[in-house]
């Protein structure tokens, strides 16, 4: 009779850790910047993989669904620029505040919203994490203010940063450079693309935001500057995006179909983080794919409820206008029809 041998690999396999080398930051007024090492245990690499693979997995299931037009109006994906939120989050604490712009899905999911409350808002659905009345653009959670249109408009952002100096507020100012506004290269939009160096008397970092590893030790950094009572600090994140500005923008028109996939193959932040955990023995191959697999699963199940979960009732509309206010009435699109608001 023939033998058959069957190899497998169980926990102890792996290494605890492993310690890597991260890009140097690009500094503005600062003397030193994050480390230029960094270590990452095998439990830490594979949270940053499973949240990334989500985000990226319920992003691309968002297209779908707008294709399909279950999701309406605007909708902005955050899928290739994962390594963003996901190493900042690993930086900040749960209380601290994050306020971000309208590409708010990933962040709305690393401050906490599982994915089903968040694909919910997007089909404007009661289970939603604003109720179905927020879609894309507007999702909030505690600490966190979502899908703000304003994004960093030229004369709010300096009045912005002049008041955080003088008052020496803890703030980090972030801009995530995905190399377009929305149909518009940096080159073409800038006459200086040094963003991290725009907060002028305001100390900056320019960091790889495809590296979730380069971002969690910069976010780190400029956490505990602010922290330490020294005020704001200005982070630019190098990152790329892979659909267009929105869903209405086929992403092409602008940049070459080669130019994406140069940065798929040569600089996406899961492929980055998935090659350094097997090459160091913090996972392997199949582990990642049993995640993978959980993951697409969790989605899918998330997409179903989106798509099931009632749409909240008319009478609702007006609701939470206010926080901790009497009922009062809100007229609606004539003057005949009004709708009573609760907090």
């Amino acid at each position: 009779a023939s033998r058959v041998m069957v190899a497998s690999r169980n926990y102890a396999d792996f290494a605890n850790e492993a310690t890597f080398e991260i890009k140097k930051c690009d500094l503005h007024r600062l003397e030193e910047g994050p480390s230029t090492t960094t270590v990452m245990t095998r439990e830490e690499g594979l949270q940053y993989y499973r949240t990334m693979q989500i985000i990226r997995r319920m992003e691309l299931k968002s297209d779908q669904m707008y294709k399909q037009k279950i999701i309406r109006g605007f909708c902005h994906l955050y899928d290739g620029q994962e390594a963003c939120c996901v190493g900042l989050e690993a930086a900040i604490k749960p209380t601290d505040h994050v306020i971000t712009a309208y590409r708010a899905h990933g962040f709305t999911y690393t401050r906490g919203v599982p994915v089903r409350e968040i694909l919910a808002e997007l089909t404007g659905r009661k289970g939603g994490c604003a109720k179905g009345k927020g879609g894309s653009m507007h999702m909030y959670t505690k600490n966190f203010y979502g899908g703000n249109g304003i994004v960093g408009a030229q004369g709010q952002i300096f009045e912005t940063y002049n008041m955080a100096a003088l008052w020496k507020l803890p703030c980090i100012f972030i801009c995530e450079n995905n190399r377009y506004g929305m149909g518009t290269s940096v080159e073409r939009a800038a006459a200086s693309t040094e963003y991290y160096r725009r907060g002028d008397f305001i100390p900056g970092l320019r960091v790889d935001g495809m590296d979730v590893l380069c971002v969690r030790e910069a976010g780190k950094f400029a956490a505990e500057y602010c922290r330490s009572g020294k005020g704001p600090i200005v982070m630019e994140l190098q990152t790329y995006r892979y659909h267009g500005h929105s869903m209405s923008d086929p992403g092409i028109s602008y940049r070459t179909r080669e130019e994406i996939q140069e940065v798929r193959s040569k600089s996406d932040p899961i492929t980055l983080l998935k090659d350094r955990m097997v090459n160091n023995n913090l996972a392997s191959i199949e582990e990642l794919k049993d995640i993978d697999a959980a993951v697409k699963k969790e989605v899918e199940e998330a997409a179903q409820f989106a798509t099931t979960d009632p749409e909240p009732p008319l009478e609702e509309l007006c609701n939470h206008i206010y926080f901790n206010e009497p009922p009062f009435e809100v007229r609606g699109a004539n003057q005949w029809i009004k709708y009573k608001s609760v907090s």
